[in-house]
């Protein structure tokens, strides 16, 4: 680890600390992981999410918009359905980074 990433992981504020716990434990729900890495890729609409991740759309609107809130996934009007998909790169390379880690042999 060099000493830039050193210094943005030692010290983070109270808020940023609050706001990573958070993220983290939107993902720590199997159904919104399903949504999430279910956007990796392209745009999904609600309909195609809940079907993916088993949930009821009511639930997954639910969780959609807790994703929005924490800038996981953005969401974008077409027609008359919303499309959601990952918000920026940092949250693409978080999820391929753990999906290696959880790939690789003991």
């Amino acid at each position: 680890m060099d000493a830039a990433q050193e210094s943005i992981s030692m010290y983070l504020s109270d808020d940023e600390h609050t706001n990573l716990a958070k993220i983290f434990k939107l993902l720590g729900d199997e159904g919104r992981l399903k949504i999430v890495l279910a956007c990796m890729n392209e745009p999904r609409a609600v309909c195609c999410l809940s079907e993916i991740a088993g949930l009821s759309q009511s639930l997954t609107s639910h969780h959609l918009r807790a994703l929005k809130d924490m800038r996981i996934l953005k969401s974008r009007r077409q027609g008359r359905q919303m499309f959601y998909e990952l918000d920026d790169d940092h949250i693409r390379c978080v999820l391929q980074d753990m999906i290696v880690h959880v790939r690789e042999p003991h």
